[in-house]
């Protein structure tokens, strides 16, 4: 009886412990379900289970000059996202912008097997993303996963950045932000200027006359005939805020010639900065240095990481960069040859003593979703983890801020775009000059510029005892910063209306047409009144009826899809 007793027991106590289970579990389940559907509709909220994510990953020179041990999948940056978000992601590739980015971002897109996120640096290949409909809506991942802060920070831009990609009403990808970088700055090796006893320049007569200077008397030891001219890149001059070095757009700005850019003329009208006259004038000059040796004679031969690689050398003294430059490639010069001491100079173009520049499209850059994924929120959060709560909020961040102090560059991280106030460049200086100067605390310092201050603290009291990346921090941040902050710049406002109708169909040929008239022109491949030629045969070409549609553009506020070429 008592065995029956115990045996009844044990099946009443098996039956409640085994529907506790089955209720655990079910409660589990449930609470696994809202999690994950909070995480896809909040910018914070953290997944339950793992979401893994394929990514055409864009990456950087010498493996984004992260720590040993790190990779692109398994660094400061995804161990974050991953104790965060839940989320880590898989590339399917790996490729700097540099080198063969867009290729395989074309053979993916051929082979129709696009990873779930990707970035893409090409206005035309959005556009065609969006007509096969391979992408996905990304209007309510913004509305829902993109923080206050993010919104703000877009808003900040005005209207026209997240129209760059909308179509028909609806957002297809998210495109980064480039920060108003202002105008290109001439970087100079000041210890040669000392060395032959120069004055530091002002106008492009003592630019012009400096570089002579460099390559006759070899202030660098390099050899007769070893010391190149002006480093300049061939597109010459840039369409994209002032995001690349070695172009040579100040050369333009002497003669209010504004390349690549729509711009009104002095009775209104939009017209194309690369076929008026001014360009034509510009181009001469540009011609007289590139015969002089002034401007280097193998421009043509190099690309942007040979040209790097003279500068890192010493055999180049001289460029046109923005303020940045000290990052890349001026650390590891002077790495290479401490004794260097590459300082940056405001070049006049103007009469007045100022420099004038033209404001330049604030992006190229889109992060697109496979259509399908069944995450399209994904890229909103990792944007909002990273740019507001990384920077403003989250102490958990030490080894971010050491990836800052140790130069690491940004495209370690998962998606390779920024995204910033418009005016974050200056932000960033005030922040650092009052709080090294004393009148602001650090504690009211974001992770990057408190990041930066440590760095650039060190090197105010290190000097050259002070490591290669405090030098570049202070250098960029400071030196560069207090010149464009200080400096009598003039911006020239460019059109940023985007693409018409004719442009999806033309625009392309146009900008060869472009590239191969210029280049041929400053090498002598053809003579300056070519130009004249060039001109008409753009304006046949589609670049009379794309000046049409821009002109109605501008003064009917027509809506348009706004891609940046």
């Amino acid at each position: 009886m008592k065995r029956w007793m115990v045996l009844t027991g044990l099946l009443v106590l098996g039956v409640v412990l085994g529907g506790c289970s089955k209720t655990e579990k079910k409660d589990k389940e449930q609470a696994a379900v809202r999690e994950d559907m909070d995480a896809a509709s909040t910018p914070f909220g953290r997944y339950g289970e793992t979401v893994t994510y394929s990514l055409g990953k864009m990456t950087g020179l010498n493996n984004s000059n992260m720590p040993e041990g790190d990779t692109y999948e398994n660094n400061a940056y995804t161990r974050y996202l991953k104790r965060k978000l839940n989320i880590q992601n898989k590339n399917v590739f790996e490729a700097a912008e540099s080198d063969n980015f867009g290729e395989m971002v074309s053979m993916v897109i051929a082979s129709k097997k696009l990873p779930d996120v990707m970035v893409i640096d090409d206005g035309a290949v959005l556009q065609m993303l969006v007509e096969n409909d391979m992408i996905e809506d990304l209007t309510s991942a913004y509305e829902n996963c993109a923080s206050k802060r993010i919104k703000e920070i877009y808003k900040s831009y005005g209207d026209s950045i997240l129209d760059n990609a909308t179509f028909d009403g609806k957002l297809m990808a998210l495109p980064e932000t480039n920060i108003a970088n202002s105008v290109s700055m001439l970087w100079l090796r000041k210890d040669w200027l000392d060395k032959l006893g120069l004055s530091a320049p002002e106008t492009l007569e003592d630019v012009e006359h400096i570089i002579k200077e460099f390559m006759e008397k070899d202030p660098g030891g390099n050899g007769a005939g070893q010391t190149m001219g002006l480093a300049c890149d061939e597109e010459l001059t840039g369409e994209c805020d002032y995001s690349y070095e070695y172009q040579v757009d100040i050369v333009f700005a002497r003669y209010k010639a504004y390349p690549k850019q729509w711009i009104l003329d002095k009775k209104g009208n939009v017209v194309y900065g690369s076929v008026q006259p001014q360009a034509k004038r510009a181009l001469a000059h540009v011609r007289r240095l590139y015969k002089e040796g002034i401007l280097d004679r193998k421009f043509l031969l190099r690309g942007t990481n040979n040209i790097a690689d003279a500068v890192v050398s010493g055999r180049c003294g001289s460029f046109f960069g923005p303020w940045w430059a000290p990052n890349n490639p001026l650390m590891e010069a002077m790495q290479n040859n401490p004794d260097a001491d590459w300082k940056p100079y405001l070049i006049q173009t103007d009469k007045d003593g100022s420099t004038s520049f033209a404001t330049q499209k604030p992006g190229k850059k889109w992060v697109v979703v496979r259509k399908g994924y069944e995450h399209p929120e994904i890229v909103m959060k990792i944007v909002s983890v990273l740019f507001d709560e990384m920077r403003y909020g989250d102490e958990g961040t030490a080894e971010i801020a050491e990836y800052y102090q140790e130069n690491v560059d940004p495209t370690a991280r998962p998606l390779a775009i920024n995204v910033d106030y418009y005016d974050a460049l200056l932000r960033c200086y005030h922040d650092l000059d009052d709080t090294l100067s004393g009148r602001k605390d650090t504690s009211e310092l974001g992770l990057l510029e408190g990041a930066y201050y440590k760095s650039c603290y060190r090197y105010q009291r290190q000097g050259k005892s002070a490591s290669w990346e405090d030098w570049a921090a202070y250098t960029s941040r400071i030196t560069a910063c207090a010149i464009l902050t200080e400096g009598k710049i003039k911006a020239v406002d460019a059109v940023h209306i985007g693409d018409t109708p004719s442009m999806k169909r033309k625009w392309w040929k146009l900008k060869q047409m472009e590239k191969e008239a210029y280049l041929q022109i400053v090498t002598g491949q053809k003579p300056l009144k070519y130009f004249d030629e060039f001109a008409e045969q753009w304006y046949e070409g589609g670049g009379r009826e794309i000046t049409g549609e821009m002109k109605e553009a501008v003064f009917s506020k027509k809506e348009l899809k706004k891609i940046p070429k």
